[in-house]
């Protein structure tokens, strides 16, 4: 399953309570071949902007090497305008 790169939908997004002000992200992707759910973190994503990511994104992204359904290298395929996060 590792192969190359996967496309998927993010479904779910849930603080973790992590991070500064424990309000690290927790995402789930669902891939868009197999079904099947990958979970990742803020880290996981590849960004030259914002480090977070809204349910209902469009995402490429990795299956973990490890086994335990974890994606990795998450990349958005549609940037947000930045006004809407600075409106």
């Amino acid at each position: 399953m590792n192969g190359g790169p996967r496309y998927g939908t993010i479904v779910e997004r849930r603080a973790s309570g992590g991070g500064l002000n424990g309000t690290v992200g927790a995402y789930t992707v669902q891939d868009d071949e197999d079904q099947r759910y990958y979970t990742f973190d803020y880290r996981q994503i590849v960004t030259e902007g914002f480090r977070t990511i809204r349910t209902g994104e469009r995402v490429r992204f990795h299956v973990s090497a490890d086994g335990f359904g974890r994606a990795e290298f998450v990349i958005r395929l549609d940037q947000p305008d930045p006004s809407e996060y600075y409106g």
